[in-house]
């Protein structure tokens, strides 16, 4: 699968992308011979013949029907398997022939920024007269949230998942000029063994994926691929505003996410109280675990002794106090490590993340605290000769919490109104409930949702699933912050009954700040012309 039509041409730049889109679909038919049979790689060769011929030509379309009629399931799918193949290592090569063109523009030395990127964004704003000080305005008034969701056309298992990024890593190092052929070769099989082992697992599982399923799914690029990308985001920032003004601010965050995997009851049955809870949970043990990981990291690399460099008062204070609070995990420190300030400190925050992730004394109370304790080792760095000793390292981590948190992503809920509708009809006795005007049930509903009265609890399943699903809302805005929890998404919304009713609901089942408020982000889908016009 690698013949190009004399037709199509590449530019200069682009020749490397031709050269591994032939290197790849060669790959790609040795497999198919390898695990298929040479039979069936002719076979692919001349369906892939025939499909160009049809584009490009006048051939008539009836000559491709002919060749794909009357195959069995099982021919069919390996068949689309094939192409599907062929179409994901052109797709890699693709991104990593953009990351090859931007390392090539960057060597290149030239002054023009590159088109569309930051650097040529903040050129232009400069040129139309923005100061840096009107920069510094804006920036915080930026607040970014990609929102996930599991929509089961999109879902790639994991392992899939996985080994295209070995796939691209086997690429991307390729890109080194001083490879040598061995290593080269040793890129290829690396590539061909990810392949391989992509082609011998199946797409999806034959069971139904679960709300757990779904939000490892989500996981996986939350953790394994924004996670790492999130501090190099801030940093070419920081150099473009410091290329272009000469001088940079300090950032805000800019870029938090959301979720609506383990939220989201009207895309999905199963979700309930339990599954929202349980995504909380999961999501909090995935981002603590990589901050426990990189902190142990941390403290390999700040070895820094007492003996040779100094550290801030302030952060010796902080060790003493940590030593107070967590006497067991500070009895566990080696005494070869005693000159070692920044890595006793590390250790003692990790301990107090376990904590956190236990529930037990001496945890964070909030991200907040972890940020601090991260501030005062950049502080301490920076005073003491460590600015390249470990502290863009530590800013790093800095970058993830600002970013993550506790709790990795914001979750959102999401529940169609009739469900709430029903509830409340049954809750107040109105049989007649959907017949009434929207003046009447907002005029009736009221008082409940301003909390002059609190509406009746009843022993259905539909309001004890409600009661359940707000009284976790509540706990989980106790446990793990204000910040854990998205908005509440009412979904086929009509009027602003459907918002009253919400309220009225959610002070039923517990979730009341102490002002007397109900603290939820209501938001409401009107997902009709006739709802919009309202």
């Amino acid at each position: 699968m690698n013949e190009y039509r004399s037709s199509l041409v590449f530019a200069t730049p682009d020749l490397p992308l031709r050269d591994d889109v032939r290197r790849l679909g060669a790959l790609v038919g040795d497999l198919l011979a390898e695990q298929v049979s040479a039979e069936f790689l002719d076979e692919i060769e001349r369906v892939r013949t025939t499909a160009i011929a049809r584009r490009e030509s006048d051939a008539p379309p009836s000559t491709l029907s002919e060749q794909l009629a009357g195959r069995e399931p099982r021919d069919a799918e390996s068949l689309v398997r094939a192409f599907s193949t062929y179409f994901q290592v052109v797709n890699i090569a693709e991104r990593v022939h953009r990351i090859r063109r931007r390392r090539e523009y960057q060597r290149s030395g030239i002054d023009t920024p590159q088109p569309d990127g930051l650097h040529d964004a903040l050129r232009r704003l400069k040129a139309q007269g923005v100061s840096l000080d009107e920069l510094s305005e804006w920036l915080p008034r930026i607040d970014v949230e990609p929102v996930f969701t599991a929509h089961p056309t999109e879902a790639v298992r994991r392992a899939l998942l996985e080994k295209e990024q070995l796939m691209v890593a086997s690429l991307v190092d390729n890109l080194d000029g001083m490879r040598t052929p061995n290593e080269r070769a040793s890129d290829a099989a690396r590539f061909r063994m990810a392949l391989t082992a992509s082609w011998q697992t199946a797409d999806s599982s034959p069971v139904r994926p679960t709300v757990d399923d779904e939000r490892e799914h989500v996981g996986f690029y939350l953790i394994q691929v924004l996670y790492r990308v999130i501090p190099v985001m801030y940093e070419t920032l920081e150099h473009a505003i410091e290329e272009t003004y000469g001088s940079v601010p300090s950032l805000p965050r800019l870029l938090r996410f959301g979720t609506w995997v383990g939220g989201d009851m009207d895309g999905n049955p199963n979700v309930d109280a339990t599954t929202i809870a349980g995504t909380l949970d999961a999501q909090r043990r995935a981002v603590l675990d990589r901050y426990q990981k990189e902190l142990w990291q941390l403290a390999s690399l700040l070895s820094q002794s007492t003996t040779l460099v100094a550290v801030s008062p302030a952060l010796n204070a902080q060790l003493e106090r940590y030593r107070a609070l967590l006497p067991d995990a500070a009895a566990r420190s080696r005494p070869r490590h005693g000159d070692m300030p920044y890595r006793l400190l590390n250790d003692l925050m990790r301990a107090r993340l376990q904590a956190t992730l236990d529930d037990a004394d001496g945890a964070y109370t909030a991200p907040s605290e972890l940020e601090q304790d991260l501030q005062l080792i950049l502080d301490s760095l920076q005073a003491n000769k460590g600015l390249h000793a470990g502290w863009f390292a530590v800013r790093r981590l800095l970058w993830r919490v600002r970013s993550f948190g506790f709790h990795l992503a914001r979750l959102d809920v999401r529940q169609e109104s009739s469900v709430h509708a029903r509830a409340v009809a049954d809750a107040l006795g109105q049989a007649d409930w959907d017949e009434q005007g929207a003046k009447q049930r907002a005029a009736l509903l009221g008082p409940y949702a301003s909390g002059e009265q609190a509406l009746p609890r009843v022993e259905d399943e539909g309001n004890a699933r409600l009661d359940a699903v707000f009284a976790a809302l509540a706990d989980a805005r106790m446990r793990h912050g204000a910040d854990a929890l998205g908005s509440y998404i009412i979904s086929m919304a009509h009027n602003r009954a459907d918002v009253l009713t919400v309220l009225a609901l959610a002070r039923r089942g517990g979730l009341v700040d102490d002002a007397g408020a109900v603290p939820l982000d209501i938001v409401p889908l009107f997902e009709t012309v006739d709802d919009l016009r309202g």
